[in-house]
């Protein structure tokens, strides 16, 4: 379906942009694929990386101008949002522009979206946003709950949102790994406790997880991706076996175990071979036969977090995937 279409993705600059970029431009041809940030010098960069494709291509724009978004979505067929304020700690100590960013510039994307007549939006989010101790959390929730609720919204327009869920993206920029890896010659590493876990996606399989979303929504699904954990003591002592581990305590809004589905989302929520979705509670859309397909039922109580998951990753394959990826970590 991304054939000869035109793609617009926000934030594109960012690790999943540039992943995201390259997997679509050579798997599939689209008419344009157009990247959206307010970064000059990081589109600047990219546009020399991708240097001669005359398929991709560029617009200064920030989510929070309304203006600029219904200019950038002219004739434009599917949307990719992943911009976003991130940063834990950022988000805790500028909660106005945070709130800025991830909902005003949520509301700004579906409106835009609908009024220029764009056909399906994949909004990104993150584990942060179940069962949300930080503010980052807690916008990113308010943004899922706005882009489910905009399929209700669209009135006599055909536009299409869902959203994707993952956690810890290894290798992107500002991630565990390559924090690891900038420090590890100092021989201490500091972790926060102990018992904490994270889930382990790479960028390929979140672009994966998008590309599937895009073919199979029917409009509100919160996909989730099935993915291995990994307890962050483990991790560190693959990417420095020589290193001290000295324990520094959870900083705030920081949680011990990552969780993608909680039990009350999970009384929603299908299972399938490789991935979970959670439907919309509003308006029965849960029972929709058109969105479960040939999902199975969670039990009741389930929930999915990093510390319960039945699916670890070894340490042999993080010390494979850190020798495939060497020269991409952290990079963008």
């Amino acid at each position: 379906m991304l054939n000869n279409s035109s793609i617009l993705i926000t934030g594109g600059t960012g690790s999943f942009g540039h992943s995201f970029i390259s997997m679509t431009l050579a798997r599939y041809n689209p008419r344009r694929l157009i990247v959206y940030s307010r970064d000059e010098m990081k589109q600047w960069e990219m546009a020399k990386k991708f240097a001669g494709d005359e398929r991709l291509r560029f617009f200064i724009g920030d989510v929070r101008d309304r203006e600029r978004l219904y200019r950038a979505l002219d004739r434009v067929d599917y949307v990719i949002h992943a911009a976003a304020t991130k940063i834990v700690p950022t988000a805790e100590y500028n909660p106005f522009e945070c709130v800025k960013t991830n909902i005003n510039g949520a509301m700004n994307l579906i409106d835009a979206c609908i009024d220029k007549n764009v056909k399906r939006v994949v909004a990104l989010s993150t584990d942060k946003a179940s069962s949300p101790i930080n503010l980052y959390g807690a916008t990113k929730l308010a943004s899922d709950k706005l882009f489910v609720a905009g399929n209700a919204y669209t009135g006599v327009h055909e536009t299409r949102f869902a959203v994707v869920r993952y956690g810890n993206v290894m290798g992107s920029r500002g991630s565990v790994i390559p924090f690891f890896m900038s420090i590890k010659d100092k021989g201490v590493l500091p972790i926060t406790d102990e018992r904490m876990t994270r889930f382990m996606i790479s960028l390929e399989q979140g672009v994966e997880l998008v590309w599937h979303a895009l073919e199979d929504m029917e409009g509100g699904e919160i996909y989730v991706k099935k993915i291995p954990s990994m307890k962050v003591v483990d991790l560190a002592q693959v990417i420095a076996p020589e290193a001290k581990l000295e324990f520094v305590g959870i900083r705030p809004g920081e949680k011990l175990h990552e969780q993608m589905i909680s039990a009350e989302d999970a009384f929603y929520t299908y299972e399938y071979t490789d991935h979970f979705k959670i439907l919309p509670a509003i308006h029965d859309w849960h029972l929709s036969r058109q969105r479960i397909k040939d999902g199975k039922k969670l039990p009741e109580g389930f929930s999915y977090t990093s510390d319960n998951n039945p699916d670890w990753m070894r340490a042999e394959t993080l010390r494979q995937w850190l020798v495939a990826n060497q020269g991409k970590i952290g990079r963008f």
